[in-house]
């Protein structure tokens, strides 16, 4: 991750907002592991930035002229894989959220995400995870609980699927519940770094890239219950 491996993750900001945008910049200068390359006032001139600069992460704002977030985003991801999107907007509607996410971005932070959040997103998405605020999961929770899931066995537990072991499918079901790393370590009173180590390894063992694709698969196989 950025922050604690020492390199700095090389960051565009893109936002039509002069005040917004240069606000943001002078923030993440402030930041430790974040050097802005480049700013951005639309879509398309955050794509132009991505060829040329070619940086790690895009802070994408949604609402933009000529080319808007969703469509910078898509055209990003599919022109510049090695580049991560993170969305930083006011909005967080499902009309902004879904469509963003299925663009490619890996990262939606709203704008009253703090410092701690930003760096939290940036290191997420450039370590291979999803980088959400806590009320994009309560959406995605939400969205999810809609999906249809099988019913779970009348008489006996299923075995857990793709091998995963008792503890790694027991810290699933916490993950599918909305809770972040510290809070399962301290719910099932074991370390943050023992979770971390459950989840990457309950990921490699069922091919989930993010907490997003793992709350749909533990609803998917009846290991979690999608929220009433």
């Amino acid at each position: 991750m950025a922050a604690s491996t020492g390199v700095s993750a090389r960051v565009v900001v893109a936002d039509d907002q002069t005040v917004v945008r240069e606000g943001i910049v002078m923030l993440l200068g402030l930041l430790p592991g974040i050097e802005v390359v480049g700013s951005a006032a639309d879509g398309d001139e955050a794509v132009r930035l991505t060829a040329e600069l070619s940086p790690d992460v895009v802070l994408m704002d949604l609402r933009m002229p000529r080319c808007d977030g969703v469509e910078a985003t898509r055209r990003i991801r599919e022109q510049h894989p090695a580049t991560q999107v993170v969305v930083l907007t006011t909005y967080a509607d499902d009309e902004s959220l879904f469509p963003a996410l299925q663009a490619g971005a890996r990262g939606y932070l709203t704008k009253d995400a703090d410092g701690d959040e930003i760096v939290r997103a940036v290191e997420d998405v450039m370590s291979g995870h999803a980088g959400l605020s806590p009320q994009v999961q309560r959406r995605l929770l939400e969205r999810f609980a809609g999906s249809p899931v099988p019913p779970p066995a009348p008489e006996v537990a299923p075995e857990p699927p793709d091998g995963l072991t008792a503890r790694e499918t027991e810290v699933l079901t916490l993950v599918a519940e909305g809770l972040s790393n510290p809070e399962i370590a301290r719910r099932l009173h074991v370390s943050t770094a023992t979770v971390k180590t459950h989840i990457n390894n309950l990921f490699a063992k069922a091919g989930l890239r993010d907490r997003a694709q793992a709350i749909h698969y533990a609803y998917r196989h009846g290991i979690a219950q999608p929220p009433r």
